[in-house]
């Protein structure tokens, strides 16, 4: 891996990216917060606006016309700024009693890791997560082998994603310049944008993340058609979105590089 003395550092998102195969345990909150409201939401809208910081969220699902819609229904008015204030507060404590059941390590992913830091970058991450949620999840992922050196919360940032401050705050902390040695992973476009705003090489994560939504084990069921069928419209969106390359797994970068 010569060529890997370009980069300096790999800043990597956590679910979907590095833990929770599929990025279920958010899109699960996300429904129940507003079914909580008598407000149905599909799993499909749940993960649109994945990736951003969760009250951004949260607004973004609420503010989509279809569920605008089911709302005024349910409540008589289209839902306010309090109503997604209210409902963030709930998604918090309701994520937090969760989270341990989307703290696994994506397979490949520590291997990976150990290679890129033999290869001479420093592991940083960021996340839609706020601190006190990560209090949860950096232990367990820790037990199972994946440990960065900088985990950078979505409430240590003056805004959350597509906004560059948190890759720039991750870069900060591992002391990389300039951008363009720092390489950054993530399941989301709204990632990769992030990306591409903080000057970095971006990299979409197209089979573990969010955008396919399936768990391992349906991922491995895939038949090679199957997978060709289903990635192919992902890749396209992330480089919409500005992807210098797409893989399927945090797992591929090393070949990458």
């Amino acid at each position: 891996m010569t060529e890997t003395t370009r980069f300096r550092a790999a800043i990597l998102d956590w679910a979907g990216t590095t833990i929770d195969h599929g990025s279920s345990a958010p899109t699960r909150v996300f429904r129940e917060v507003f079914a909580a409201r008598g407000v149905a939401i599909t799993a499909a809208e749940a993960r649109g606006p994945m990736g951003r910081a969760k009250i951004d969220h949260i607004a973004a699902v609420a503010a989509m016309p279809q569920v605008t819609e089911r709302w005024r229904a349910a409540h008589g008015a289209a839902p306010t700024e309090a109503d997604v204030r209210a409902m963030y507060e709930e998604f918090l404590p309701l994520q937090r009693s969760i989270l341990a059941e989307g703290c696994e390590v994506i397979p490949g992913v520590s291997d990976a890791v150990a290679e890129l830091r033999a290869a001479g970058l420093a592991i940083g991450t960021t996340t839609g997560y706020t601190r006190a949620l990560m209090e949860v999840v950096t232990p367990l992922a820790a037990a199972a082998g994946f440990e960065p050196d900088v985990v950078v919360c979505s409430d240590e940032v003056a805004a959350g994603r597509p906004a560059p401050w948190s890759v720039f705050r991750a870069a900060e902390a591992l002391g990389v310049y300039p951008m363009d040695r720092v390489l950054v992973a993530d399941d989301t476009p709204v990632g990769v944008e992030a990306a591409r705003n903080a000057g970095a090489v971006a990299v979409g994560i197209s089979l573990t993340g969010n955008m396919l939504g399936l768990t391992a084990d349906e991922a491995a069921a895939l038949s090679p058609a199957q997978k060709a069928d289903l990635l192919g419209p992902v890749e396209e969106r992330f480089r919409e979105a500005g992807a210098h390359h797409v893989v399927e797994s945090v797992a591929d970068l090393p070949g990458l590089l």
